[in-house]
């Protein structure tokens, strides 16, 4: 019992090289719907999991897409283009779309592992726990895990990572969480200098890390 515990603590993480920064500033874009695989992969990140007890239900493959300011408006430009949206239309896509920006952290996840039940992430038989955590230490809860049960055309399309052996879901946190002292901090500003989606469990720990430009 106590070597499957010292090896249940061992891990392989996220990417094996430093993937190119992303910029966190907000404003105008000039994107055109052919630049949107680019951007995608720009904010998508992707880690594997395994223990050293080299069990095959360990293994967590995780890919995911952190939809930022900038990816946001990329992915509009690109939808309006493929549904033949009007200016007027596009216009009001784009700005329900950004106000969601404001309000929350949105993730879109898709994951395998080889145990299904251990990688629904929005049920307590989960194996792993959610993190959002940025350079400060500081770490926040989602205030949403939204398991994607059927992904549509939209969801193949627009992230094709997701595949119909991938669980997929739709993670959401806040934008502000309390720091040490107790005050109220944002948990991705202008000044963070990278942030990481962290799943974590008793098998281990994935990191996906986003490095932030100046």
């Amino acid at each position: 019992m106590r070597r499957w515990i010292a090896a249940a603590v061992v891990l392989t993480s996220a990417q094996g090289c430093t993937p190119p920064g992303v910029s966190l500033r907000r404003g105008p874009r000039t994107y055109t719907a052919e630049a949107y695989p680019e951007t995608l992969q720009r904010w998508t990140r992707e880690g594997n999991g395994y223990t050293l007890r080299g069990l095959f239900d360990d293994h967590l493959s995780v890919t995911a897409t952190y939809e930022s300011w900038d990816f946001r408006w990329a992915y509009v430009i690109r939808y309006a283009a493929d549904f033949r949206l009007t200016s007027e239309e596009r216009a009001r896509v784009l700005r329900t779309s950004l106000e969601s920006a404001d309000r929350e952290h949105e993730f879109y996840v898709a994951l395998s592992i080889p145990t299904r039940r251990w990688g629904d992430l929005a049920s307590p038989t989960s194996g792993w726990r959610v993190l959002l955590v940025n350079d400060r230490q500081l770490e926040e809860l989602p205030s949403a895990i939204e398991p994607v049960r059927q992904p549509g055309v939209l969801d193949r399309t627009y992230f094709p990572y997701t595949t119909v052996w991938r669980q997929v879901f739709r993670v959401r946190f806040p934008t502000r969480t309390r720091s040490r002292s107790g005050e109220s901090e944002a948990i991705i500003d202008e000044h963070t200098r990278y942030f990481t989606l962290r799943f974590a469990g008793p098998v281990g720990t994935v990191d996906l890390t986003w490095y932030v430009q100046g």
